[in-house]
C-alpha cells in the first residue's frame, strides 16, 4: 500500500471552500436557534471563516449567497477577506425566498416572474465581476406538489431558455454550476431532481456549464461515487457541496453519517482525475449547524474531508487493477478496506505540525479564546441567519 510520505505533496493541494451561511443561525423548518457570537454582517461571517483556515490551512475561500451577503462595495468586501487571509469564491443565487417564486422561478409559467429570476442571476454575475469569482452556483426550489399542477415538459423548456440567457451573460473564465436535489420543498416533482437532468440541461449550454453534486441530495441507497465517476468521465463535474444526512437532506457535518461513503467518493475523485492542481473541480461545504457551534463544525468538516482524502490517496491502485484482472473479488475489496482502515490521524497531526499548524485544530481553536471573544463583542444588531 502507498505510504503516507508519498501522499504529502498531494494533501498540500487540498482546498475546501466554506459557505458564508454556515456561520449564521440555521435550523429545521420548526425552529432556528440563536447562539452567542453569531455574525451580524458578511464581514463577520468572513472573519469567522478565516478562523477555520487559520487552524487548518484547508479553506482559503468563502462562498457568498445573494441576497444574504449583499453589500454596497464588493471590492471592499474582497479586500476585507484578503486582509483575513481568505478570498471570495462561488456566488450562490437565491430564488426560493421571494413570494413571487411560490410556483417557480426560472421555470415559472409567468414570463414576468421568470425574467425577475433571470435578472437576479444577472446581478450575481455582475457581483462575480467585482469579486473575481469563477463560479455561479444555481440551486432551484422549483417543482410541484400534485399531479396535474404543472406541465412538466413545459417547465423543462422554460428552464432551458432561462439557463441559456444566464449562461450567455457569463464572461471570461466564469462558469455556471447547476445543483440538483431529488425532493423538497416540492414533493411531487422537482425541476432539477437528479444528475441526469442537470447534465442534460448544462450539456446543451456549453463547456463552462457544469453539474454541482451535493452529497446529501440523493435518495437513500444511491451509489453517489458512481455518479461522481460518470460526471468526471463526461467532463461535467464542476463542484461538490459536501455534507451528510441520515435520512433526508439534513446538511450535517460531512462524514458524520457514513465515513466509508465519503472515502469511496474521494477515491473515485482521485482515480478519475478530479483532485489536484490539474483539476478544475471545486470542493465546498454546504452545511447548516443548528445545535453545534458554527466554527468548530466547519473545522470538523474540513478535517473529515482531509482524513478521507488521505485514506483514498493510500489505496494501492496497481494492486487493485491486478486483482480485477485476476478476477480476485475479495482481494480487490481487501485493497480498498486496508486503505480505509488505515489510521492516518497521527500522520496528519505530525504533518500539520511540520507546516506550522497545531496538531489538533479543534483543540487549538477551543483554546484560542476566539469563541468567547465574539460572544462578548457581538452584542446588538441582527444575527445573520436564513434570509439574512
Amino acid at each position: 500500500m502507498t505510504g503516507f510520505a508519498q501522499i504529502e505533496s498531494l494533501l498540500a493541494q487540498q482546498a475546501i471552500e466554506l459557505p458564508s451561511w454556515a456561520f449564521g443561525n440555521s435550523g429545521t423548518r420548526f425552529k432556528v436557534f440563536g447562539t452567542p457570537g453569531t455574525p451580524r454582517t458578511p464581514e463577520e461571517k468572513i472573519a469567522d471563516a478565516a478562523q477555520v483556515n487559520m487552524f487548518t490551512a484547508l479553506s482559503p475561500s468563502v462562498a457568498l449567497h445573494i441576497p444574504w451577503d449583499r453589500v454596497d462595495d464588493y471590492e471592499a468586501l474582497g479586500a476585507f477577506a484578503n486582509e483575513h487571509g481568505v478570498a471570495l469564491g462561488t456566488v450562490n443565487s437565491n430564488t426560493f425566498q421571494d413570494d413571487d417564486y411560490k410556483f417557480g422561478s426560472l421555470t415559472h409559467v409567468d414570463p414576468t416572474i421568470r425574467q425577475k429570476a433571470i435578472d437576479h442571476h444577472f446581478e450575481c454575475i455582475d457581483i462575480m465581476g467585482h469579486t473575481g469569482s469563477r463560479d455561479l452556483k444555481i440551486w432551484l426550489a422549483d417543482g410541484s406538489n400534485y399531479p396535474g399542477q404543472v406541465d412538466l415538459r413545459g417547465r423543462q423548456d422554460r428552464l432551458a431558455d432561462s439557463l441559456r440567457q444566464i449562461y450567455d451573460r457569463l464572461s471570461g473564465e466564469q462558469r455556471m454550476v447547476l445543483e440538483y436535489k431529488f425532493f423538497e420543498p416540492a414533493f411531487y416533482h422537482t425541476d432539477v431532481p437528479d444528475w441526469g437532468t442537470s447534465y442534460a440541461q448544462v450539456s446543451a449550454l456549453g463547456e463552462r456549464a457544469l453539474v454541482c453534486l451535493d452529497t446529501g441530495h440523493h435518495a437513500p441507497g444511491t451509489n453517489i461515487e458512481f455518479i461522481v465517476m460518470q460526471l468526471l468521465r463526461l467532463g461535467k463535474l464542476g463542484s461538490f457541496d459536501f455534507n451528510s444526512r441520515f435520512y433526508a437532506d439534513d446538511d450535517l457535518i460531512v462524514g458524520a453519517a457514513d465515513p466509508f461513503q465519503l472515502f469511496r467518493i474521494m477515491f473515485e475523485v482521485v482515480r478519475g482525475g478530479g483532485y489536484g492542481a490539474d483539476s478544475d473541480v471545486a470542493f465546498m461545504l454546504d452545511q447548516c449547524h443548528n445545535v453545534e457551534d458554527k466554527i468548530p463544525g466547519q473545522i470538523r468538516s474540513v478535517l473529515n474531508v482531509q482524513e478521507m482524502t488521505a485514506r483514498a490517496l493510500l489505496v494501492d491502485r496497481d494492486a487493485l487493477a491486478a486483482a480485477e484482472i485476476a478476477g480476485d473479488v475479495l482481494g480487490a475489496n481487501a485493497v480498498m478496506m486496508d486503505a480505509f482502515y488505515t489510521d492516518v490521524r497521527g500522520d496528519l497531526a505530525a504533518w500539520r505540525e511540520s507546516r506550522g499548524l497545531a496538531a489538533d485544530p479543534m483543540q487549538a481553536y477551543a483554546a484560542s479564546g476566539y469563541q468567547q471573544k465574539i460572544a462578548t463583542e457581538r452584542v446588538g444588531g441582527v444575527q445573520a441567519g436564513w434570509g439574512a
